[in-house]
């Protein structure tokens, strides 16, 4: 009998043990998948964690359909990339002009200010902006229907099309070739990297919508809005703005 319970114990041990491994792989596996973004919640079952970023939050249900979430996905790297680039053309330049190395208008006069010396008037160069991006825009959309296809020859472009021209891959949305200089695709950690880059990328266009409120709220840039409330932190800040907190 004592052998028989060592054996039950022993058995039993065994398997407390392979469950605990087992709860730590599908943990592991969870967490690379992306786990969800609320402790709790569930995941939508069109989203199942092998996007880059997927945390399972799509509140409206907008990607249900797949065709529709093709689209999303791309329009959310898009923005988000713009929003990186964005968020550093107003932050650097800021620094420099406060450190005293540069002297450049505030973001949201910079347009203003470059146009009062352009070749061209502004429903010019706007007109053109959206004849360029059209362009654009509309070779994307139908590279997401159909990959690859606006590097083909016959592809509305000269030889094989601009796409095929620039050496890149027919990835929707990495495109590689000269738009990775540094060779980047090619390392084994891409599916990380693609993480980071929506999650920088999400936040830059959190940062963004903060500049616009920041502009609206107090009429000056990011970097003078940190300046001014490191320098008097209780009187300069959100609750003292009467255009943020207006019954204050």
């Amino acid at each position: 009998q004592h052998q028989q319970g060592a054996g039950m114990a022993a058995r039993f041990g065994a398997n407390r043990g392979a469950s605990r491994a087992a709860r730590a792989v599908a943990a592991s596996a969870g967490a690379i998948r992306g786990g969800v973004f609320a402790p709790g919640s569930a995941r939508p079952k069109h989203l199942d964690g092998s996007l880059p970023g997927d945390v399972g939050f799509d509140p409206l249900n907008l990607g249900a359909d797949p065709e529709a979430l093709k689209w999303y996905v791309q329009a959310e790297l898009v923005h988000a990339r713009f929003a990186m680039a964005a968020t550093a053309g107003i932050l650097i330049p800021g620094l420099l002009t406060k450190a005293g190395v540069l002297d450049v208008p505030a973001w949201y006069e910079a347009g203003e200010k470059a146009q009062e010396g352009s070749f061209a008037t502004f429903g010019t160069l706007l007109v053109t902006q959206i004849i360029l991006m059209g362009f654009a825009e509309t070779r994307r959309w139908m590279d997401i229907k159909s990959p690859g296809s606006m590097g083909q020859r016959g592809s509305f472009s000269p030889g094989e099309g601009f796409e095929g021209a620039f050496g890149g891959t027919d990835a929707v949305g990495y495109p590689g070739g000269i738009f990775d200089p540094l060779g980047l695709a090619k390392s084994a950690d891409l599916a990380e990297m693609k993480t980071r880059e929506i999650a920088n990328g999400r936040l830059a266009m959190m940062a963004m919508l903060g500049f616009y409120a920041q502009a609206a709220a107090t009429g000056t840039d990011p970097i003078t809005n940190w300046a001014d409330h490191i320098s008097s932190p209780w009187a300069n800040n959100v609750c003292t703005n009467s255009v943020a907190v207006p019954w204050i």
